[in-house]
């Protein structure tokens, strides 16, 4: 359930933002552009009624009035747009809506359209009927003196209404979409928890001793490497447990065998009182006690190694004074074993001091001339 959450919260949920966001503003941006467009064509009328009646409809005041309601009677788009002729007060004149007439709009169009003479727009709510209206008005003039403004008036209900069902198209397609996306990122997840949980099945059986296990790979992605390795870690878990096992039991045989001679010498020696015996079981016990004790902090040593606690501890060291040392602590050991060991340095001392771990060092030296004792014939 956490990883669903976590997928969710940090895939899902910022893709599903995006989208709402995108559709809000393609919403706003499409509605923003109705409303233009449907803006645009009253101004290109308006523009182009004014200069109709400025260039061949003002004879006459009278002669204006006419073709006014001439023109009021023939307009072909009366259905879904209001034509208006206004007096230069504001009152309506003449209208394709009868009721209209001697009405006073007050809109700002035709404020802006008498003050500055140029065709202006408005969108908002018309004070006379209480809807919302898009409306353009342009100047009329007869002589350089203000006769009236002539006005194109629609209703936005229908634009609302195509607002709303694009919107809503748009809301049914984001809806969809967010739908597949849905879908198809649980079945993903699902694809990822499946195997993570074997996985970590399989992770708690290895960590409560079954070594060796193996997660049946059913997967050819990351996953299948991941199972891969999982695998391979147990496998070798599982080898080491059994290394582990054989060392023990090797080191517990080579720790019994000195062990074993010096409880039996010295069992020999509180029975036998014979000088040269004592002296010889004497010389055993001792030979054993060193072994072990070289075996143990082989051991110690071996041991830190594996933890990764061992550590050089460097320093200048006059290798020679070191060598030297190995030397005279094997040259008796050595001389008891009937070897003799002989060192000869040709009056030529290195007295220049290297960098170095002198500890380490000596045992190198002091494995050098075991081996040579061991091995060496």
């Amino acid at each position: 359930i956490g990883l669903r959450r976590r997928w969710i919260v940090s895939s899902i949920l910022p893709v599903i933002t995006i989208l709402v966001l995108i559709a809000a503003l393609v919403s706003i941006a499409l509605g923003s552009n109705y409303y233009a467009n449907a803006r645009s064509a009253l101004e290109a009328k308006a523009t182009a009624g004014t200069d109709y009646f400025n260039t061949y409809a003002m004879t006459s005041y009278d002669e204006y009035f006419r073709s006014a309601t001439l023109y009021a009677n023939s307009f072909e788009d009366s259905a879904s747009i209001e034509l208006q002729f206004l007096d230069r007060n504001g009152h309506v004149e003449v209208s394709t809506r009868s009721l209209m007439t001697g009405s006073k709009p007050g809109t700002k169009d035709i404020i802006d359209a008498l003050t500055s003479g140029r065709v202006s727009s408005f969108r908002g709510v018309d004070p006379a009927t209480g809807e919302k209206i898009i409306a353009a008005s342009g100047l009329l003039k007869f002589n350089g003196r203000v006769v009236g403004v002539m006005r194109f008036v629609t209703a936005t209900r229908n634009l609302d209404s195509q607002v709303l069902l694009t919107v809503l198209i748009i809301l049914a397609i984001m809806a969809a979409v967010i739908f597949v996306i849905v879908i198809s990122s649980l079945l993903l997840i699902n694809n990822v928890v499946a195997p993570v949980s074997a996985v970590s099945e399989a992770a708690k059986q290895i960590s409560g001793g079954s070594y060796g296990y193996q997660i049946p790979n059913r997967y050819a992605d990351e996953m299948g490497e991941l199972v891969d390795n999982i695998n391979d870690m147990s496998l070798k878990i599982g080898e080491n447990e059994k290394l582990q096992s054989e060392f023990i039991s090797s080191v517990s045989h080579e720790l019994r065998t000195p062990l074993t001679a010096i409880n039996g010498w010295s069992e020999t020696l509180l029975e036998d009182d014979d000088p040269a015996q004592l002296r010889r079981g004497l010389h055993i016990i001792l030979k054993e006690s060193r072994r072990l004790t070289n075996m143990v902090e082989e051991l110690l040593e071996f041991s830190k190694m594996q933890d990764g606690r061992f550590t050089l501890r460097i320093e200048d060291v006059d290798l020679q004074t070191e060598f030297e040392d190995a030397v005279y602590t094997y040259q008796e050991l050595f001389r008891q074993d009937g070897i003799r060991l002989e060192y000869d340095d040709d009056g030529e001392l290195y007295t220049d001091p290297i960098p170095g771990d002198p500890e380490r060092l000596k045992q190198v030296l002091c494995n050098v001339l075991d081996n040579a004792a061991k091995h060496g014939g």
